[in-house]
């Protein structure tokens, strides 16, 4: 369902429309309707489903802008969580211009006091910062008619209940009540009884991948690998339409500008774009005009964008139901898709709850060599040269060919020719700045090594030396071949990256028992820069 189709007003869906965003998520169709028509709401749904929308957009849409009262509170279990949902009300009402602050511990309370003053329309913040707030009489709640508990069960599991229910009773009883949470234990379903009116439970079950049409690999290799294997990458798996997911702002530029500096047509975008920027490289991305879009979860969630072949995760995500988004922008209307992750080894211990999650085994695969890598460009530097001829045009250029012949051999004018289109990647060296692994998940750790997958098994928590450079293909123009490398059952994981399926993998996720699905060798195309 599209977000113009939920009833929200003009200046609401101006502001999506400025994201990006066009399909809402499943949790955001079932329950925005249910919201604006001002029922109390309980939404049962994983991390990372686009939560904060559900309850975000209702919420502003209610807000009277000339009235200087809070409006809204959001309390949300940890300061990040804090800061990121006040971070996307503000996005999403930008347009309607509503002021919303956040409120959290461990920061100066005075400044907190000064911007309160300040008369927002909504407060986000932390259990135990709020009733600092309301002791010190810096908040008042008098006038909320909205309440949002943001993932509830993680505040039962801290310990926040009690002061829940505390600052619960500051706040009007004629109000709307949102809850969210991940799962739904016997103290959440209390609130829900005590402080609801009659509430609907929408839950939304965990996406399963099982029976879907992407093959999903992993790559287990430092930080600093993963740009140079990601290209090689390209150059056997000729990737037609990619979605590239980087964990940070900072990540997607790095990634963007490097891989342009390599000939890839390739752009980012995160929530720092205008909108201008933002909506022009979607349409470039969707017409084809780009090969490689690199995007933050933020920035990618809700887009319509059909034709992709392959993702590739650059950062594993933290939330496994980011995972299933990810990787669900591929393999759409019964086509195959492809997609890899790229798992630092301390970061392996996440690859358990997501194959939980999806009920889908994660295949290790080998990099490519830097010779497969070569072998792929140079498969495409034939096609390249191909198209090149077929295009004719060449009566002009007969009379210098004869010239050149009478004294180099074919073989040699040929083999500089594709020397001169095989751009060779030592020349244009990429350095993408190191991000922090993920961090471990309260009640485990992530294990750092073991046969099993590379990572031991934790309780509570996720699952869990090469060379640096590698010859990605460097092509500026024409359009690579249907295929490249050596024969498929020539790539085989090895021993690091052993797993537990049978089947033996290549560098293009291939098997060497030749049961990959029908459909053919996927072209790459790289277009000239305009």
């Amino acid at each position: 369902m599209k977000f113009s189709e939920l009833g929200l007003t003009p200046e609401l869906l101006k502001s999506v429309e400025r994201l990006g965003f066009e399909e809402a998520t499943p949790i955001q169709a079932q329950t925005i309707p249910l919201a604006l028509d001002g029922k109390d709401v309980i939404g049962q749904a994983q991390t990372g489903t686009g939560k904060t929308a559900a309850f975000g957009l209702p919420m502003l849409q209610k807000i009277d802008v000339a009235n200087r009262n809070v409006q809204g509170l959001v309390i949300a279990p940890t300061r990040e969580l804090a800061i990121q949902t006040q971070e996307e009300l503000f996005r999403l009402s930008r347009d309607k211009k509503v002021r919303v602050q956040v409120v959290y511990g461990g920061a100066d309370i005075s400044r907190q006091i000064r911007a309160l003053k300040d008369a927002p329309h909504i407060v986000v913040g932390t259990p135990g910062r709020l009733l600092d707030h309301i002791k010190r009489k810096t908040l008042k709640l008098g006038h909320v008619e909205t309440l949002v508990l943001d993932e509830s069960d993680e505040m039962l599991n801290m310990g926040f209940i009690d002061d829940i229910e505390t600052i619960i009773h500051e706040v009007p009883a004629e109000r709307q009540t949102l809850l969210f949470s991940a799962t739904m234990p016997p103290a959440i379903k209390r609130i829900g009884v005590r402080f609801m009116n009659n509430p609907e439970h929408v839950q939304i079950k965990a996406t399963s991948l099982s029976d879907s049409l992407i093959e999903q690999f992993f790559v287990r290799c430092k930080d600093f690998e993963k740009f140079d294997i990601m290209t090689r990458l390209f150059d056997v798996q000729t990737p037609e339409l990619t979605i590239i997911f980087g964990r940070t702002k900072r990540r997607v530029d790095e990634l963007a500008r490097g891989l342009e500096a390599r000939g890839y047509r390739a752009e980012g975008i995160h929530g720092d774009l205008s909108q201008q920027k933002r909506m022009s490289v979607l349409k470039s991305f969707k017409t084809g005009k780009l090969d490689i879009l690199v995007a933050t979860d933020v920035a990618a969630r809700g887009l319509d964008i059909s034709g992709v072949t392959h993702v590739y995760n650059y950062d594993i995500p933290q939330d496994p139901e980011s995972y299933v988004h990810r990787i669900g922008r591929t393999g759409r209307a019964g086509n195959e898709g492809v997609s890899v992750t790229f798992i630092t080894p301390n970061e392996m211990g996440y690859l358990r709850v997501i194959e939980d999650l999806t009920k889908k085994t994660i295949t290790p695969l080998r990099p490519p060599t830097n010779a497969e890598a070569f072998e792929g460009q140079i498969k495409a530097s034939i096609d390249e040269v191909s198209s090149i001829v077929d295009a004719n045009g060449l009566d002009r250029y007969e009379k210098a060919a004869a010239q050149l012949l009478e004294t180099y051999t074919a073989e040699d004018l040929a083999a500089a020719f594709l020397k001169n289109v095989t751009k060779d990647a030592d020349e244009v060296p990429v350095k993408i700045t190191p991000e922090r692994p993920l961090p471990g998940r309260k009640g485990g750790s992530h294990g750092g090594g073991g046969s099993n997958r590379g990572g031991n098994s934790s309780k509570g928590g996720y699952r869990g030396g090469s060379s640096r450079s590698g010859k990605p293909a460097e092509r500026r123009g024409g359009a690579s071949g249907s295929g490249s490398g050596s024969a498929s059952g020539k790539w085989n994981k090895d021993s690091k990256n052993s797993g537990s399926d049978s089947r033996r993998k290549d560098s293009r996720g291939k098997s060497t028992d030749n049961r990959r699905k029908a459909g053919g060798e996927r072209k790459f195309t790289i277009r000239d820069k305009d």
